[in-house]
């Protein structure tokens, strides 16, 4: 039987990869999910199949998930204080159905 969790998704630079890792363990989270990402947005176009472009201007995509509301907004400021005004980053949360939720 699911049941409901937080899903913190941070899309972001490549560069940040190890630093938001870090950060997301170091406030408690049992672990993510990673994967690279593409788009458009107000910081141009990024883009992940391209061999022109650097990974240094890639994007990636986390995703977290977590039992509890607070351990994700936790993650969520850290994420906002040390790199929304420097680097490209969007974060947002959503609660979604997990069946082994007891894994988070």
């Amino acid at each position: 039987m699911s049941q409901p969790i937080w899903k913190l998704v941070i899309i972001t630079e490549e560069i940040l990869l190890k630093k938001i890792a870090k950060l997301i363990k170091e406030a408690g989270a049992s672990g993510y999910t990673v994967i690279a990402a593409g788009g458009e947005g107000s910081r141009n176009v990024r883009s992940t199949g391209d061999p022109s472009v650097s990974h240094a201007f890639s994007n990636i995509k986390f995703e977290v998930l977590t039992a509890s509301r607070e351990l994700a907004d936790a993650i969520q400021t850290k994420v906002v204080e040390k790199y929304f005004e420097n680097y490209s980053c969007i974060t947002y949360m959503s609660t979604v159905e997990a069946l082994r939720a007891h894994k988070f």
